[in-house]
């Protein structure tokens, strides 16, 4: 069983900062394909903020491109985000993600709320 434990939510006013972080824990973890983070407002599908990939490339919605950073150890299954300038439309619940082997696993969420 893998679980993802994700820390750091919390409320900012506009142009603050928050850093998310993600641990996995499990028997036998094997190093993640990929992890990073996925956020979901309210009435809003769930949608890919950034991502870190084996090799160390990485990926980023247009929206946060030059605000946020992702980084992060695939081999010991831990991700951050590194999130500044943040906007009142960055308010989400924001979730972490690993992928290993074609197979999916999702954290249960940290609130992110940016007042204006």
């Amino acid at each position: 069983q893998v679980q993802l434990v994700e820390s750091g939510g919390g409320l900012v006013q506009a142009g603050g900062s928050l850093r998310l972080s993600c641990a996995a824990s499990g028997t036998f973890l094997l190093s993640a394909n990929a992890m990073g983070w996925y956020r979901q407002a309210p009435g809003k599908q769930r949608e890919l903020v950034a991502m870190i990939m084996r090799g160390g490339s990485t990926d980023y919605a247009d929206v946060v491109k030059g605000r946020f950073t992702i980084s992060g150890d695939l081999a010991t299954n831990t991700v951050y985000l590194q999130m500044n300038s943040l906007k009142p439309e960055d308010t989400a619940d924001y979730y972490c993600h690993r992928r290993y082997s074609g197979t999916n696993y999702w954290g249960q969420g940290t609130q992110v709320t940016v007042s204006s």
